[in-house]
């Protein structure tokens, strides 16, 4: 079975047409069609450039999977976010220990306000009693 790394690889050199080392903009836009998708020519570069760490104009495999793996991150983040919703308290931006108790309780576990203060307090760390999105992901995370 292979690694995670040996899959990037994989992918990276079917995208690596040429078989340089490297993906260019036109490179990453033909795969993409050839994936179905859409990439514009600025796209294209634009994503090329964001993922570039040697500043060459093209992905190295590292920067392919630093491309791969930022996606999967804003898609954990755009979860995470959901989640919150769920917990917080009519959109005031943050989890309060009644949230909390209510949530929990609609999942099945019974926990009074104070149980409910502490769960918050390990992971409050701004200290004001509630937990706003960063606090809840660092918790999630």
């Amino acid at each position: 079975m292979m690694n995670k790394w040996q899959q990037f690889e994989r992918v990276f050199n079917h995208f690596d047409e040429n078989g340089d080392g490297k993906i260019s903009p036109s490179e990453l836009q033909q795969c993409v069609r050839k994936m179905g998708g859409e990439l514009s020519v600025a796209d294209a570069e634009a994503a090329v450039e964001f993922s570039d760490l040697d500043g060459d104009g093209s992905l190295g495999l590292e920067d392919f999977v630093k491309l791969v793996e930022g996606g999967e991150e804003e898609e954990k983040v755009k979860d995470l976010k959901e989640a919150f919703k769920m917990y917080e308290m009519e959109e005031s931006g943050c989890i309060t220990p009644k949230s909390l108790k209510r949530m929990l309780s609609r999942l099945g576990e019974s926990k009074t306000i104070d149980e409910c203060r502490i769960m918050i307090s390990w992971f409050d760390l701004n200290g004001d009693g509630v937990l706003n999105f960063d606090e809840f992901k660092v918790m999630m995370l």
